[in-house]
């Protein structure tokens, strides 16, 4: 329950504290008093969106701050998951708006963000103003609440995973069956790409030596003239190097005996004959081993050819980055062959998950529609005894097309409030005032399933009065049995139904006007309801009735 408020510096709100207590609570005051401007407040520490307008003028921030208590209320677990400051007593939030634009949001100190503030003040209270029976309209606010009064929690939980769960395989199904179109457009260029480079049967350093090999064969005779000359220098007439270098070591030989020195060079002649004459021999074999082959040539000129080509049809500078590209190409074309068995598997494992998921499905279309008898009985006993005697009311539940996240179920409220009327959805027939009534209703039945802490009525009984008035008003204390109810109203009825009563009123001073509120004694709550009763000027009897409400005589 909402124990405390404070508001400082917000609008026509200087500095005001309001505690509040269990049970009914109810807040009257004149029109243009305050009320709103204490309730928008209020949304500020629920996660609403601030506006800086709202500072009063002259002030650099606003804060608002308020006390909760949980202790009954298990709210442990979203305090570990967002990874806050658990007491499992008091839970506090405050929201700062600074005049630069500026806001904060806090949870028992700690600074949390917007959102996490919002999800948890919807765990904590329900504002209920007029604007919000529009949503009675929507349909899914109509199906969530059969849901609440079903008690199908448990069942939509299951429901929602195991779609989750459905929709995340037939999605990768989907992406699959894409890419197994896009590939089989692709597969018939890919594979004659593939085959082409797969027959060339290229190897890594084929290119080079093929190369090198033809540059030989395009200057054989070349070669082999070079390689015929160096042999007939060596040793091919008189005066052949290989003649001369005997000359050479005969004549050191032949001083040798008497000049030792020359014993050195004498070696080193013979080591150069030697030598030499391997190259002569080396080259002889050589050359004897070069001939011109016109067939050879053609081949590796065609071999090269293909090469080339292959290389610039590709983009490639290399023999190894084709063969790089052949092994991608094979790769891909056989995930291409085995993207039918994947699609099979996948199709099997999708069909799976949807049976899974209209099993959930229907065990909680079952739950919904044990449940609607129940509730629109129990509607149509709030109605009746809220002075609507010929409602008639029907929750009609069909089966979707296509299961969403909530069900394969479509509901729709049907209304009718007079005999002879057709039943027709509650959006295209139910006045202003029976929306309201039949809000009420719901917000009656669903107070024990949500669980809520507290529930605020910001002028839900407009287009009500008299008796219909009061039944909203006792209603609303029934409520206040299960939880904290705070009823803002204009309604002397609803008024007198209160435990506890606070009024709005403004101050006005030489400088500025300020809301205020205060909790009414006994004696001050007779005036306020009489003032209520007969306006501007209380009258004796308006006070008389004011007591008579009160149940003081």
């Amino acid at each position: 329950m909402l124990q405390s408020l404070t508001i400082q510096n917000y609008a026509l709100i200087d500095s005001l504290h309001i505690t509040f207590d269990a049970g009914f609570t109810v807040i009257t005051g004149e029109t243009g008093a305050g009320k709103s401007i204490i309730l928008g407040a209020l949304s500020l520490i629920l996660g609403q969106r601030a506006d800086q307008r709202h500072i009063q003028q002259g002030e650099t921030k606003c804060v608002i701050e308020g006390v909760f208590d949980i202790s009954a209320y298990s709210l442990k677990p979203f305090f570990v998951e967002k990874d806050l400051v658990y007491d499992d007593e008091e839970c506090i939030l405050r929201r700062e708006i600074w005049a630069n634009g500026k806001s904060r949001a806090f949870v028992n100190d700690s600074p949390v963000y917007l959102n996490d503030l919002k999800e948890l003040g919807e765990r904590l209270i329900d504002i209920h103003s007029q604007h919000q029976n529009l949503s009675l309209n929507d349909n899914l606010y109509q199906l969530n609440v059969v849901d609440l009064l079903a008690g199908t929690s448990r069942e939509r939980t299951a429901y929602a995973k195991s779609f989750a769960e459905y929709r995340t395989v037939e999605k990768a199904l989907n992406d699959l069956r894409q890419q197994s179109r896009k590939n089989k457009e692709e597969e018939d260029y890919l594979r004659f790409r593939y085959n082409a480079l797969s027959e060339a049967a290229l190897e890594a350093d084929e290119q080079e030596r093929l190369e090198t090999e033809l540059e030989a064969l395009t200057h054989s005779e070349e070669i082999k003239s070079g390689l015929f000359m160096a042999t007939s220098f060596l040793s091919g007439d008189e005066q052949n190097v290989e003649s001369m270098l005997r000359s050479v070591k005969v004549a050191l030989e032949n001083v040798q005996h008497v000049y030792p020195k020359v014993s050195n060079l004498v070696a080193r002649v013979e080591m150069a004959y030697i030598d030499l004459k391997d190259v002569r021999e080396e080259a002889s074999r050589l050359f004897e081993g070069v001939e011109f082959d016109p067939a050879r040539q053609l081949l590796l000129e065609e071999r090269l050819s293909t090469i080339y080509d292959l290389q610039k049809k590709h983009s490639v500078n290399s023999i190894g980055e084709l063969i790089m590209l052949r092994e991608e190409m094979a790769a891909t074309l056989a995930n291409i062959d085995s993207l039918d068995e994947r699609v099979a598997m996948l199709e099997k494992e999708t069909e799976e998950k949807r049976t899974n998921m209209l099993t959930k499905a229907a065990l909680l279309s079952k739950k919904r529609q044990a449940s609607i008898p129940v509730l629109e009985k129990d509607i149509i006993e709030k109605l009746t005894y809220l002075k609507m005697p010929n409602t008639r009311f029907r929750c009609e539940l069909k089966a979707k097309h296509i299961p969403d996240v909530t069900g394969k179920d479509s509901l729709q409220f049907l209304f009718s409030a007079n005999k002879n009327s057709a039943l027709q959805p509650v959006s295209q027939i139910a006045s202003g005032g029976e929306i309201s009534r039949l809000m009420l209703c719901i917000k009656a039945m669903i107070a024990g399933a949500t669980a809520l802490p507290a529930i605020i009525f910001d002028e839900i009984d407009t287009g009500t009065s008299g008796e219909v008035a009061d039944r909203v008003g006792s209603i609303m204390k029934e409520m206040s049995k299960q939880m904290q109810v705070i009823g803002i109203t204009h309604l002397p009825q609803i008024a007198s139904k209160g435990d506890t009563h606070f009024v709005v009123y403004k101050e006005e001073t030489s400088e500025r006007v300020s809301t205020r509120i205060k909790e009414l004694t006994p004696d001050e709550r007779i005036s306020e309801i009489a003032r209520i009763l007969s306006g501007a000027e209380v009258s004796v009897q308006a006070v008389e009735n004011a007591r008579v409400m009160l149940g003081l005589k």
